[in-house]
């Protein structure tokens, strides 16, 4: 979450009427960058991880947990504290926090839209250096001790992707009247959210936009008592407080569907981010395009979003659902009526999977391309007449297809070309898989990319072993020139497949048969020493784009096909590791993480999603009926807290770690 503006927000009918406005000016903001850092160079790889959690209160008396709404006053106790300020030192410090030399840098902790939310990074941004990389866990748990201590004794910072029952009554502590004029709820009160006016403000302006109520139905799982056909028993068909309570009677609930209304129950939601400083925009594009298919493996490799609103659903993952819960689309532009208003009809939510690729990489073939890419084609112009080329304006005027949703009036006065907000109003509120990040005018950084699909997991070692995944892999991709170019359409059907329920070992995914370029690789032998490997394919540059690409399972794509097929993942990043001569302790560190991604990859470890499900069914108050009641809850939360303490020692959810001791 970045700095938070202060102004006048506009309702969305006077924001409507600037909306072409904010978009041409954030062209010009976005030329202006592009003319002053195209040609800027970093000395090397930055990096950093972005972690978000829920707060918790949990009632020992009353065996209830609910979400605690200080958010506020939590960050004011961080900012406030004096140790902090100075960054603390010492041995102690120094064992638990990021060390830059004799210097421990504290942590930064940031708002996000749910008052019950906080999200933390480190003080620095990572280097690609092998012992950074084993200082991440150590700074991990030391965010999360940071973040306990400053908050009340009932209270605990929990990495659940989603509170099991937000959207219940009494899920919240203070507790509020459900209902308010911003978000028009039925399930959360408007007080769920940050009060910042940005949040309330681009929840209303959301559903102002639209028309109606965000729709967010997510396929119930049916269990053996489960009353088939179900229908959401949490629905109220008899408000009407406001205009948009009709919409419950006018099919926005679906049989055999739990039914949400809101953005909180999509933004409410925790997840792992990743984002890369490239040593240049021609590294920092190639890196977005690669890292692009990996996204829907990475999502079902996280995957641990089995409950919503209090029922178990039949999806694993929270993607779709906070797609959802900000989708501004009209009925013209979902295809419902005709188009008269509004110019496009439009395939996706803008929140959702990428639609572009953006390097000028000769591998890029145009059969890759969405054919159907919906883009600005006056702005698009704009930028071409600019001096950026086709691939990157079209990337850009396809983002600016949507409309800003929050625009203060302050910012209408005049154009500032040493700003980027009218850019950053568009580009922040395109929430895709993966995201494209000009250097911040008047800033030391490079351009930068986003990896945003993965799930946040339940404890600081898989969201450590993860990032440090995904930072080996992006270093392979470089060191190897590996190609990993699938279809655009491809990916967005591998986004739909990670959705299933225990995707990562019941589903396949398309994936590029053949990464290598023309030069051999090397892989790993069974001694653990590299051996250079020929093109087990050979590239099919102007061959038929399906010959280049088919369906395989996560675990063939993690840790290799047998005989000549991919290679996999691991063995590709294990390859580049014994290329750089890794020392064996350092090596001996970086194999657990690894180990856990394979584990998980091939079924022996399981995600957090089936051991939350398993959690649930064997509890001795389920129904056998999907509903996740309260005494569930806080016992599922309350282990959740143990899992992040024990981490599967001493046979603690050995399902998920094995018995590390």
């Amino acid at each position: 979450m970045g700095l938070l503006a202060i102004g006048t927000p506009l309702e969305w009918p006077e924001a409507k009427k600037v909306a072409s406005h904010v978009r041409s000016w954030g062209i010009e903001q976005l030329l202006a960058i592009w003319r002053n850092a195209k040609g800027k160079e970093r000395d090397a790889l930055l990096w950093g991880d972005e972690v978000e959690y829920l707060v918790v209160c949990y009632d020992e008396k009353k065996h209830k947990v609910r979400l605690s709404l200080r958010q506020a006053d939590i960050l004011a106790a961080l900012a406030t504290d004096e140790k902090l300020l100075h960054q603390g030192g010492g041995i102690a410090d120094a064992q638990a926090g990021t060390v830059r030399g004799n210097e421990t840098i504290a942590p930064v902790f940031h708002p996000e839209f749910g008052r019950f939310m906080l999200e933390a990074t480190p003080g620095k941004p990572w280097g690609i250096g092998f012992k950074d990389l084993l200082d991440v866990e150590p700074n991990m748990k030391w965010r999360r001790t940071i973040a306990k201590d400053h908050m009340e004794k009932e209270e605990y910072p929990i990495t659940l992707t989603t509170f099991p029952r937000l959207g219940t009554p009494d899920c919240t502590t203070p507790s509020y009247p459900v209902s308010g004029p911003k978000l028009r709820s039925q399930f959360v009160p408007d007080e769920i959210a940050n009060p910042h006016i940005r949040f309330p403000t681009l929840a209303a302006n959301i559903r102002a936009r639209r028309g109606r109520k965000v729709q967010v139905n997510v396929p119930v799982f049916r269990d053996e008592n489960t009353p088939w056909p179900w229908r959401d028993p949490s629905v109220n068909y008899d408000l009407h407080q406001w205009p948009e309570d009709d919409d419950v009677r006018n099919g926005a609930v679906t049989d055999n569907y739990i039914h949400m209304d809101a953005m909180a129950f999509g933004m409410g939601s925790c997840c792992l981010q990743i984002t890369f400083q490239a040593k240049n925009i021609e590294e920092g594009r190639k890196m977005y395009d690669q890292l692009s298919p990996l996204g829907p493996i990475l999502l079902a490799l996280t995957a641990a979003t089995p409950i919503y609103k209090g029922f178990l659903a039949d999806t694993d993952v929270r993607w779709n659902q906070i797609s959802r819960a900000v989708d501004d689309r009209t009925p013209e532009e979902l295809g419902e009526k005709p188009l008269k208003n509004d110019r496009w009809r439009l395939p996706k939510s803008r929140y959702a999977s990428n639609s572009t690729y953006i390097s000028q990489d000769p591998r890029l073939r145009r059969e890759y391309l969405d054919p159907s890419l919906v883009i600005d084609t006056d702005l698009k112009q704009r930028l071409l007449d600019g001096g950026m080329d086709d691939l990157l304006a079209t990337h850009f005027a396809h983002l600016f297809i949507r409309d800003p949703i929050v625009v203060f009036a302050e910012d209408l006065q005049e154009l500032d070309l040493s700003k980027a907000d009218h850019f950053e109003n568009l580009q922040s509120t395109n929430w895709q898989h993966m995201r494209f990040k000009p250097p911040p005018p008047g800033s030391d950084m490079g351009w930068r990319v986003e990896f945003r699909p993965m799930e946040i997991q339940i404890t600081d070692f898989e969201n450590a072993a993860f990032s440090i995944f995904i930072v080996l892999i992006t270093r392979a991709i470089l060191s190897y020139d590996l190609n990993f170019y699938i279809p655009i359409t491809k990916v967005a059907e591998n986004m739909e497949t990670a959705h299933v329920r225990d995707a990562v070992s019941t589903q396949k995914f398309y994936f590029r048969k053949n990464p290598f370029s023309e030069r051999p690789v090397s892989r790993p032998s069974a001694s653990g020493t590299a051996s250079p490997v020929a093109n087990s394919r050979p590239p099919t540059p102007v061959g038929p784009v399906e010959d280049e690409f088919e369906l395989m399972t996560v675990n063939e794509i993690i840790n290799g096909q047998a005989g000549s097929g991919f290679p996999g993942l691991i063995p590709l990043v294990e390859s580049y590791l014994n290329s750089m001569n890794v020392d064996v302790e350092t090596r001996c560190e970086l194999a657990r993480y690894l180990d856990l991604i394979r584990k998980r990859a091939d079924g022996t470890f399981w995600t957090a999603a089936k051991w939350i499900r398993h959690f649930v069914q064997t509890h001795e108050k389920y129904g056998k009926d999907s509903v996740v009641g309260e005494d569930i809850e806080y016992d599922l939360v309350k282990a959740a807290e143990r899992v992040t303490e024990f981490e599967g020692r001493d046979g603690f959810a050995a399902e998920m770690f094995g018995r590390r001791r």
